[in-house]
This record gives C-alpha cells, structure tokens and sequence, in this order.
C-alpha cells in the first residue's frame, strides 16, 4: 500500500494545534491531530448539506449563499452544480493555507470551482461574517467542526450556541436556511435551533452518499418569522 505523506501544516488563528495536509496517491486526507477532518473519498454528506440546502431556496431569482469552511471543496462544488448564473456564492475560510492547497495541490480536485464568477472567498472568520450580515443570505452553510462544538477552535463554539444562532437568523432572509453538518447527532442542538427561532429538520446521510459509509447528519433549519411562530 503506498504510505501517506505529509504535503504541508498550516496553525489555525486563534486555535490550538495545526492542520495537516496529507496525501497517498491520488487521495487526500487534512487532519487535525488525530481527527480526520476530511478526505477525498469520502464526500457523500459534505454534498448532501449543499442540495439539501439548495432544495429549498432554489425557487429564489438570485440566491445568495454563505459557505462557511472550503475544505476540499465538496459542498462548494454540489452548490454550483444545482443553482444557475444568478447565484452568489461566498465562501469564508479561516485558514489561509487551505485556500492556497486548494489552488496548489489539490487544484485538480477544486476544479474551476475558485474562479466561477459566481463565487467569492474571504479569508477569515465565518462568525464575523454573520454577525455583520442582517438579512443578506437565502442559505447559511456550516461545515467548520467535526459537529455543533469547536473542535478546529475553541471560539468557534459561539456559532452554535443560542448567540451565534440568533445571529444566524438575523443575517438570513424570511424562509432562509441554516444548515449544519455533523459527523454524529446532537438532541440539545436540535433543541438550541428550535429555540432560536428555526424550524428542524435533522436529517442522515451517508459520508459516500449512495455508497454508504459512515452515517453523518445534516440539520435543515429554516428561518420561522415571529408571527407564525407566535400562531403555532
């Protein structure tokens, strides 16, 4: 079997520990000590958060998207596959180097994705980036930890408490979508969106999608305005 080799580390700002980016063959691996983040393998659910999401927003004329952590592209990718020229797609990384393995190294795998003229990549904190939006997004997607809890960063807990949450449905548009990706499910997340103002759907999908593998969850929570939630 051909061993993994080391292509590059990268610190996270403000985390502790740095990423490694590794790669056996044709396939990649980025870690974070001894957690897996992501692999090129394996990017059935990371797709899965993207058409989920998009299902319900792509009757929108000019939909605009928050993609919160590049990665290796799967969600990006799946985005761009289903909504036409009139979306806008931003991408927030908080890890500079990824970005640049996406144009390096892994640029074979990113594909034209980088320079669709519908995306944008701001490097930096995808937090900040809600917290000064007030209904500018259709969709909020959050593939940046392991689940609903900072594991890339410790400050990053703050997106999926009832804070980070309130904050998310202010910068989404009546009926927009906060999706959350998560390698297990949690009932106390799914308890923190309902109170935030969302209506849930927890959904599990499978990280080769229709070829199996792990089971994951995706959360589809949907902006509820007060006045319906106030008749319900």
């Amino acid at each position: 079997m051909i061993p993994w080799s080391l292509i590059d580390t990268a610190q996270i700002p403000g985390g502790e520990g740095a990423l490694r980016l590794m790669r056996r063959g044709a396939e990649f691996s980025i870690m974070l000590g001894q957690n897996e983040l992501m692999n090129s393998r394996l990017s059935g659910s990371e797709e899965a958060l993207a058409t989920l999401s998009c299902e319900r927003i792509h009757s929108r004329p000019e939909p605009r998207i928050l993609i919160g952590g590049l990665g290796m592209g799967f969600t990006l990718r799946a985005v761009l596959a289903v909504l036409d020229s009139r979306a806008r797609v931003v991408v927030a990384e908080l890890v500079p180097a990824v970005v640049a393995w996406a144009r390096g190294p892994m640029a074979e795998l990113h594909g034209a994705s980088l320079t669709d003229p519908r995306v944008s990549i701001r490097e930096g904190d995808v937090g900040q980036i809600i917290r000064s939006a007030r209904s500018s997004y259709d969709a909020i997607l959050l593939d940046v930890d392991n689940g609903p809890e900072g594991l890339t960063r410790e400050a990053n807990d703050g997106l999926y408490h009832a804070s980070g949450l309130a904050a998310a449905r202010e910068a989404l548009r009546p009926g927009g979508v906060l999706a959350v990706w998560s390698c297990a499910p949690d009932r106390s997340f799914t308890q923190r969106l309902q109170k935030a103002g969302f209506g849930v759907e927890e959904i599990k999908v499978r990280a080769n999608g229709k070829g199996g593998g792990a089971r994951h969850v995706v959360w589809i929570a949907t902006r509820v305005e007060r006045a319906k939630r106030s008749q319900a």
